[in-house]
């Protein structure tokens, strides 16, 4: 079994972002995809012509999949789940659950191997910990977890039988069973524990099973290996990486956003490219993220 042992930085992306987030490859268009969250912007980067396209959204987005089929994304917009087009604007929303304070709102997400998407909802500034973490299946959403303060990390094994998640200001990334026909977790278990400063943000698990997470706070992307033990660090040019995945025609670099929000003029003067996109060449391969099960082909429209 072949191990990460470095990881070359070999490209970055200069976008600046405010809050970079929710990375994805299409290996289709094989194009990466990520939102500013915050500037409520999609952008789309075609790394063979070097082309960069932003779509402005309606609300700010947390997180999106791709979907079987279809040139839209489902996303976890700031109030709920909806079907999005980036290209004409058209919007059909899922689910708008209520939530239960103001200052809430959905952050990290992705799609399940089964075709479910997930997403998480966070609370922005003071308050108790109100999150939720939702499993959008078809037009069904169903609440899995509750008292979250920011939901992140969510990422799947490849066979699709376990759930990784971390509420962040908790510092551990857990594990939980997945019945695979009903979504429904269970057997929550302690998968790693990051260190003081370091909080657990976006993940993703490449094709031996390995879990990649970056370390908002700590300025770095750590490999677990399945025990939970560190397999692998990359340090990077920014403190504040928020999330990982693997692109490229063979799944072979690791994309990582980043933030510059909250940082002061001088923190930014010695990290200029603090909301950059960094492109890694690690010896490693990821998979393929999994495409949303459209539920509308399902009722014929």
């Amino acid at each position: 079994m072949s191990t990460a042992k470095s990881a070359e930085l070999v490209d970055i992306i200069s976008v600046g972002n405010t809050l970079g987030e929710g990375i994805s490859w299409d290996p289709i268009g094989e194009r990466v995809w990520w939102t500013d969250i915050q500037e409520r912007l999609l952008y789309r980067y075609d790394p063979l012509q070097g082309a960069l396209k932003t779509f402005d959204l309606p609300e700010r987005l947390g997180s999106f999949g791709f979907i079987e089929g279809s040139d839209e994304i489902v996303a976890a917009f700031e109030s709920g789940f909806a079907m999005y087009h980036p290209e004409s604007g058209s919007l059909d929303w899922l689910a708008r659950p209520e939530h239960e304070a103001k200052n809430l709102r959905f952050n990290d997400g992705r799609v399940d191997r089964q075709g479910r998407f997930w997403a998480g909802s966070m609370v922005e500034g003071n308050g108790l910990p109100t999150g939720k973490l939702y499993c959008l299946r078809g037009e069904q959403l169903d609440v899995c977890l509750t008292h979250i303060a920011i939901s992140n990390s969510i990422c799947f094994s490849p066979d699709g039988r376990h759930l990784y998640f971390a509420d962040s200001p908790h510092r551990a990334i857990l594990r939980y069973d997945i019945d695979a026909n009903t979504g429904a977790i269970g057997n929550r278990k302690i998968f790693a524990r990051t260190p003081s400063g370091a909080f657990p943000d976006g993940s993703n698990v490449d094709a031996q099973g390995y879990v990649w997470n970056a370390h908002w706070g700590a300025g770095r992307v750590v490999r677990y290996a399945l025990d939970g033990s560190i397999d692998l660090e990359i340090e990077l040019p920014t403190v504040q990486p928020t999330c990982v995945a693997f692109g490229g025609k063979n799944l072979d670099l690791l994309y990582v956003t980043s933030a510059r929000q909250g940082m002061s003029p001088d923190a930014l003067a010695r990290e200029p490219h603090a909301g950059d996109v960094f492109v890694y060449k690690p010896n490693i391969k990821g998979l393929a993220d999994p495409r949303f099960a459209d539920p509308r082909l399902r009722r014929g429209s």
